[in-house]
This record gives structure tokens, C-alpha cells and sequence, in this order.
């Protein structure tokens, strides 16, 4: 073959959904055939890598939301994109936090989204402060949406038998509703209590029977799979685990390990990342939340490991090699 010579060398854009670009050369041999070669440029993304926008605050301290969401399903080998629905300068077990809303600001970042034809491979909710931003939400679903699009609802609102501050039975209510529009939702124990409007059953209150029924109202409720968090038999002590529920099959599913002496703020938000990332990754559901629950336990191990550790949240960034080992990323 004779020398080749470059004559066109431009950058064109491969999918607005990867936003990758390629270098494109048009080349022509000395005996006058033209080849195409195609190269990937400087992103080197894989066209495979899926996409997570997640909804939640941002707590600039306090490994919990956002800062727990982002290194966390970044590490999982998946894109997170974010939409914070406020900023704090601490989560809210720290005294005096500054809070700022950023309810306005949703809509015109979703408007441009849809400008540039930006689109995702889940939609992962956390913490929502107010009806306005749950009616925000439903209409994300529907423009973002759609039956490639995973929607993973987490209610995060309430724990330990009580609501956070500010919230309602009303808003809890109204959470069900958008929880009714999810794929997947993984409320605690307490969360489903609320969105069902049933009185709440602490620790070892309840049988495999209660469950298997609250799991069935909440699916009830419209969502296609439930994962329930923080279960304890009275028959199991020392435990806590999962159960969950595809309403499609039929089929229960659980996952129970030993119960961490201490408890940590954020390990919700944790568990619910590593879950809807391995589901981005092709894992099942029950390979999802059994990893989540895992790499919470380690999470809190490295964490009480050091004599000094922060009190306001657990050192998972300990934890991410064996993340990622377990997930063969």
C-alpha cells in the first residue's frame, strides 16, 4: 500500500446520550481508495457506561446525600450526574447548618437537559423537602423516563419510628404516591409504616408474615419491586436484614447478616447508591441490595476500626476497594 495522507480531521459527536466524541479521518492511499477509520478521543468512554442522575441535597459535610451518591456509584464504574434539591453546609445532626433551597432552580436544569437531548439510565431519588419538589419529581419521571430508564425511588424521610423534622403524614402520603411511579423503592422500616399510614412496629414487633404483607400494600401502592430495610425477628436476634418483593412474579427474596453494634447518619444513602449502581452494572436485584448491605457493614467496620472516628458519619471511602472487588469493576 503507498503513503497515506490526512485530508480531513474533525471532531464529530458519536450520541448526545454519551457525549463521547470521535476523531473521524478520511484517508487516501496513493493508489486512490479511500479508507474511514473512527477513533475514540481523549474521553475514552466506553459506549457501554450507563448513566445515573441522582436527586438529592447536598450536605458539604456529613458524608450522607450527594457526597456519599457521587464517589460512591463513580467508583461502581457508572456516570453520576447530579440534581441537588438544596444545599447545607452539614447534615442536620450538626448544630446551627445553613440551609439554602434550590426548588427554582430544578425546573431550568431539567429545560436544558432536554435542549441538549441529555437523557439517563436511572433516575435514583433521596431526600425530597417539600410537596413542590415531589411534584417535580412525577414530571422528571415523564420526561426522563421511560422502559429503559430505571426509576429507584429511596423515601428518605423518616427512622426509628418517627418522621424528620418538617415532615408530615401528609407529605408521607404524598411520597407513597410518587413511590407508586418507581421501578424499584427501598424504604426502611419506618418510611413504609408512614407511607402505608399504619402504626409502626419496632424491632422484633412483628413475624415473616407482617412483612410479607407490607411489602404486598406497598407494591399495592404501584412501584414493581420493594426492597425493605431494616428488619429484625425476634426469632433472629442479633440480626438485621432485606426482604423484597417483585409484584410481577410473585417472588420474596431476603438478606440477613449480623446487626453493627453502633449506627451511623447516611448509611441509607449508601446503602441505596451501591444498589441502583449494580443494577446499572447488570446485577440482579438481590445481588444489588446484598452488596449494598455488605459494604454498609464494612463500611461501619473500617469506620469503628479507628479509635477517633467521626461521629457524623462512616469512613466508606475505607471501604471502596472491596466495593469494587465485589463488583469486578
Amino acid at each position: 500500500m503507498g503513503a497515506v495522507f490526512l485530508s480531513v480531521f474533525k471532531i464529530v459527536p458519536l450520541t448526545a446520550k454519551h457525549n463521547i466524541t470521535t476523531i473521524v479521518c478520511n484517508k487516501i492511499t496513493s493508489d486512490g481508495v479511500w479508507n474511514f477509520c473512527a477513533a475514540q478521543s481523549f474521553f475514552k468512554k466506553e459506549n457501554t457506561m450507563k448513566r445515573i442522575i441522582t436527586v438529592q441535597d447536598i450536605s458539604c459535610v456529613g458524608k450522607c446525600s450527594l457526597t456519599v451518591a457521587l464517589p460512591v456509584i463513580s467508583a461502581m464504574g457508572v456516570e453520576a450526574a447530579i440534581l441537588p434539591t438544596a444545599v447545607l453546609s452539614t447534615h442536620t445532626a450538626f448544630k446551627g447548618f445553613t440551609f439554602r433551597d434550590l426548588t427554582e432552580d430544578i425546573t431550568p436544569i431539567c429545560d436544558h437537559w432536554k435542549k441538549e437531548k441529555i437523557s439517563f439510565d436511572a433516575i435514583y431519588t433521596g431526600y425530597l423537602g417539600s410537596f413542590e419538589q415531589l411534584d417535580l419529581m412525577k414530571k422528571m419521571f415523564a420526561d426522563f423516563g421511560g422502559k429503559d430508564v430505571l426509576v429507584f425511588v429511596d423515601p428518605c424521610m423518616a427512622d426509628n419510628g418517627k418522621l424528620y423534622p418538617g415532615f408530615t403524614q401528609e407529605f408521607a402520603f404524598a411520597m407513597a404516591k410518587l413511590a407508586g411511579l418507581a421501578d424499584v423503592i427501598a424504604p426502611n422500616m419506618t418510611e413504609a409504616s408512614f407511607m402505608l399510614g399504619v402504626p409502626y412496629k419496632a424491632a422484633g414487633e412483628y413475624d415473616e408474615a407482617y412483612i410479607k404483607d407490607m411489602l404486598k400494600k406497598l407494591a399495592a401502592l404501584g412501584a414493581k419491586r420493594i426492597v425493605l430495610k431494616g428488619i429484625e425477628f425476634a426469632s433472629e436476634p442479633g440480626k438485621i436484614g432485606i426482604m423484597s418483593y417483585d409484584s410481577e412474579s410473585g417472588a420474596y427474596t431476603s438478606y440477613f447478616h449480623e446487626k453493627c453494634a453502633t449506627s451511623f447518619h447516611g448509611t441509607g444513602d449508601i446503602f441505596a447508591s451501591v444498589c441502583v449502581g449494580a443494577l446499572m452494572r447488570g446485577r440482579s436485584l438481590e445481588q444489588s441490595y446484598a452488596l449494598a448491605a455488605d459494604f454498609v457493614v464494612e463500611s461501619i467496620k473500617a469506620t469503628v476500626s479507628h479509635k477517633d472516628y467521626n461521629w457524623y458519619g462512616v469512613d466508606f471511602e475505607s471501604a471502596i476497594p472491596y466495593l469494587v472487588k465485589r463488583l469486578g469493576a
